[in-house]
């Protein structure tokens, strides 16, 4: 048995460097239609959020796309923020503690459904897009 005494859990950082590198693996006509949306690692949401959200607790949300969608966004208007999707590190390696995948299938998983809201797809549309998939 290997002694794991001194490893610790993946930082901020850490998770960043795995949602860049996921993002680099995706296709490039699929990142091109993400030009300008940025990418955070929080450790939680925001108290804002987590009401926003409904959430029980803070470890409920493993991620978050805020902006406007492709498919409902038209011109800019002043002011706006630009779409960003938040990756949310502890509630990931909680739900990773407890899962039988790899960090990064995980980290990229909750990525790409968040890219996901930026076209326009609902959870919905994903979970059968996934289900399909799955076949």
């Amino acid at each position: 048995m290997s002694d794991r005494s001194h490893e610790r859990a993946p930082s901020l950082a850490e998770i960043e460097a795995i949602a860049e590198e996921a993002f680099a693996g995706l296709p490039f006509a699929f990142r091109r239609l993400c030009a300008g949306v940025r990418i955070h690692v929080d450790d939680f949401p925001d108290d804002a959020t987590l009401d926003e959200m409904n959430c029980e607790s803070e470890f409920d949300l493993l991620g978050l796309f805020r902006g406007v969608g492709l498919a409902q966004s038209g011109e800019p208007t002043t002011g706006q923020m630009p779409n960003a999707v938040w990756l949310y590190r502890r509630p990931l390696l909680d739900y990773w503690a407890e899962h039988d995948e790899t960090l990064g299938h995980l980290v990229t998983h909750v990525l790409i459904h968040e890219i996901g809201h930026h076209f326009g797809l609902s959870d919905g549309d994903m979970d059968r897009i996934e289900a399909q998939a799955d076949r």
